[in-house]
């Protein structure tokens, strides 16, 4: 039997006086108290853990006092076992039970009863705390788990996984993983820091061991304590995650703690994924953009693209920036859809346009041609293309749109929307002549996809407004605009879309 806290509540010295006998040569700690309102008072913060009662007190019965243990909300979950030389009837005894007490023991009372009666109602009071202490613990994991698998980083899964762990077990607490780049992240309810553990080899599966506090340095454990440690792998090619927490919170075979774990373990490997899925379609449509630009004199220009933040897939956003024929050739795209045909249509189209473009055709022209391209070899895809060729010495700027956002140009005088409209890619309708005007010198052009504007929750014309303001000052470089464009207007990394922008500016003379 562990060792338990018994408090002796009776108002006879020499009967008080054997019970503390019987039950402290048990083993166990033993209170007294003569009287019940004593009792009462001492019950809060003693740890007591189970009263033996008199029914005949000096101020009040032992009937009363066991209904104000059981009704209290703080101690009220302490089994109580009644003695008497008196109320020995079955009625007494039907009384005493009905009113909230464990069992009942009528006097004389042999030592070996008493002992026997207190460890049987402690197990079972016991075994009913960890009942109760593991379903409780069970809706926690559920409700952690939860939050782990709604993380949209790595930061954030180990974060919540050591909130959960804390709310489960109490603290201190460590969730340690590894990202896709091999550095090992360490959460302990504070944000997330670079911590490593130097483990050896941890086979494929899970285990809870037990491990010192020194070994566990990140956070401060409390004098005495051991550190329990989960440890789950789900593969060897992967690293293992660690859940670290204190040892005297568990419970015999470690059924929350090695769950906790586990759960842990597939949403890192679960995000982990996702984050290595990323960086490659990022990095396969980094290299279908044209990764260097021209130098123009008398022009500026910088160029920005941006993935979703929220999914893998690799999109149809695309620019083009090439000088032909002493003129410098400009567009913006983008395709319909998320996904690698998305992207290989992109590039189709960017080809096209550049091979159309240097035969010398106009821009409304080149977007016929490339129309004609894609009814006939993609004829189940779309596009929105923006197209325009420059004179830098002019600033002449003849363009031509197929669906796309207008771009935005500002001077002097202010800002304001070119309205070059024209059908979308991969349908059969009339284009409209190209729209032509003149870039003056210190007037810049921006052009850009939806993805800067667009908001699922908002009309387009609140982003074509906020760009617009925006835009009402340009600074000195322009990398340091689109910087600008991109945190104000793109949101915190979690857009539905790709986006890229370029700006162009003319150089005052």
């Amino acid at each position: 039997m562990t060792p338990a806290s018994i408090l002796v509540v009776d108002d006879s010295a020499t009967k008080r006086y054997l019970l503390v006998s019987w039950l402290s040569r048990a083993g166990f700690s033993v209170l007294e108290a003569e009287a019940g309102t004593d009792a009462l008072a001492m019950l809060p913060g003693a740890a007591v853990d189970l009263v033996v009662l008199d029914v005949k007190l000096p101020d009040m019965s032992g009937f009363d006092v066991c209904e104000r243990i059981k009704s209290d909300p703080e101690y009220g979950v302490l089994p109580v076992i009644h003695v008497s030389a008196h109320a020995v009837d079955v009625v007494d005894r039907a009384q005493g039970l009905n009113r909230g007490a464990d069992a009942y023991l009528v006097e004389p009372i042999e030592p070996d009863e008493l002992i026997a009666t207190v460890q049987a109602v402690l197990r079972y009071y016991r075994a009913r705390q960890r009942a109760e202490t593991l379903a409780a613990r069970m809706v926690k994991l559920a409700e952690t788990t939860l939050e782990i698998n709604s993380s949209s980083t790595l930061s954030g899964l180990l974060e919540a996984a050591a909130a959960g762990a804390l709310s489960i077990f109490g603290g201190p607490v460590v969730v340690l993983a590894e990202n896709s780049d091999g550095v090992s992240l360490a959460a302990t309810g504070s944000p997330v820091r670079p911590w490593s553990l130097d483990d050896g080899n941890v086979a494929v599966g899970s285990l809870v061991r037990t491990d010192e506090p020194g070994d566990w340095d990140v956070v401060s454990w409390p004098e005495g304590e051991s550190v329990a440690v989960a440890v789950a792998r789900l593969r060897i090619d992967r690293p293992p995650v660690y859940v670290a927490v204190p040892g005297s919170s568990q419970t015999p075979g470690f059924p929350v703690l090695r769950q906790l774990v586990q759960a842990v373990a597939a949403a890192v490997e679960a995000q982990r994924s996702y984050d290595e899925e990323h960086r490659i379609a990022v990095m396969l449509q980094r290299s279908l953009l044209q990764s260097r630009l021209p130098e123009v004199p008398g022009l500026e220009r910088a160029v920005r693209y941006e993935p979703a933040g929220h999914q893998t897939e690799v999109g149809g956003d695309f620019y083009e920036m090439t000088m032909v024929d002493g003129r410098l050739l400009v567009a913006i795209g983008d395709v319909a859809g998320h996904s690698l045909h998305a992207a290989t249509v992109m590039a189709e189209i960017r080809h096209a346009v550049r091979a159309y473009a240097v035969e010398g055709h106009p821009p409304g022209a080149v977007l016929e041609l490339v129309n004609h391209f894609m009814r006939t070899v993609l004829p189940t895809d779309s596009a929105t293309v923006c197209l325009l060729t420059l004179e830098p010495a002019t600033g002449h700027v003849r363009m031509a749109s197929a669906g796309h956002p207008p771009p935005l140009l500002r001077t002097a005088e202010g800002v304001r929307f070119l309205h070059a409209h024209g059908p979308l890619l991969g349908i059969n309708a009339r284009r409209p002549d190209d729209f032509e005007f003149v870039l003056p010198p210190g007037g810049t052009l921006i052009l850009y996809t939806d993805g800067l504007v667009e908001r699922r929750d908002a009309d387009i014309d609140v982003g074509l407004s906020a760009l617009a303001t925006a835009a009402a000052e340009v600074e000195g470089d322009l990398d340091d605009f689109c910087t600008r464009l991109l945190d104000g207007l793109a949101g915190n990394g979690q857009r539905a879309d790709d986006l890229a922008v370029i700006a162009l500016r003319r150089s005052a003379p």
